[in-house]
């Protein structure tokens, strides 16, 4: 007798089809949600695409019983880019926004993670658990020692996220080796606040939970911050070594980022 599948569960990308349904989750987020736009937004099929997305990995989170509206049935979405894959193309998609010299020249395995979304149903809990553990698997099997990506606060008002960026620069600012800084010609400064004055409470309650899972597992973030007023977001750039990984940080990964 055989079991009934899971209804939650994850796959890489394999076909056109899956892309497109990515594509159109990413639409749904962030479009629809929070806004944004730019060229790679098509409103009349509702899809939000780039020129990166052939060369990158979309793991996939499926809910089989999803509403019918929710293209076959993907209710989260990871695009995952390693090394290989940016030689292809010539960069990574981050050094539109970040000089990424001191991790390329690292001689270290990469993976860039990037376009992370999920329905608002699925924020929390089971889906993202699933999420975390296939991402986990897809790091050991590609033996990834370095993880990265741009990640976002939603608006551009700086004034508002003075506070949440500024703890970011002074509790979590990554180390030399691998301190990446946004471009010149758009590098914002994180330190908004003092670190006398900050208020680190109200602070961390402002940083969106995506940062704070990295920030938990040992993450660190780049010098700078980049403001994308076509994505109306305010981007920061996330490293993860996972040599500089404690015990406690590496269960937390292998549970899914729980804590």
């Amino acid at each position: 007798m055989t079991s009934e599948p899971p209804r939650l569960f994850t796959k890489l990308a394999q076909t056109d089809d899956d892309v497109r349904a990515a594509q159109r989750l990413r639409y749904e987020v962030f479009v629809r949600e929070l806004g944004s736009d730019g060229e790679g937004v098509d409103h009349d099929l509702q899809l939000e695409t780039d020129r990166f997305d052939p060369y990158f990995d979309h793991l996939l989170l499926i809910d089989r019983d999803a509403p019918s509206n929710v293209s076959s049935g993907v209710v989260g979405v990871y695009r995952l880019l390693r090394q290989d894959q940016a030689d292809k193309i010539g960069q990574f998609y981050s050094e539109d926004e970040y000089d990424l010299t001191r991790l390329k020249a690292s001689g270290r395995k990469l993976l860039e993670l990037g376009r992370s979304c999920l329905l608002p149903d699925y924020r929390g809990g089971a889906g993202m658990y699933l999420m975390w553990n296939a991402l986990a698997e897809y790091v050991e099997q590609h033996k990834v020692e370095v993880l990265f990506g741009v990640a976002s606060f939603h608006g551009t008002d700086l004034e508002a996220l003075a506070e949440p960026l500024s703890l970011l620069h002074h509790r979590h600012l990554a180390p030399e080796d691998l301190r990446v800084r946004t471009v010149e010609t758009y590098f914002q400064p994180m330190n908004l606040v003092n670190k006398e004055e900050l208020n680190a409470k109200s602070a961390m309650l402002a940083v969106p939970a995506l940062i704070k899972a990295y920030l938990r597992l040992g993450g660190y973030v780049g010098d700078g911050a980049f403001v994308d007023h076509a994505f109306n977001t305010t981007d920061v750039c996330l490293i993860l070594d996972t040599a500089r990984m404690n015990a406690r940080h590496k269960s937390i990964y292998e549970k899914g980022g729980r804590v």
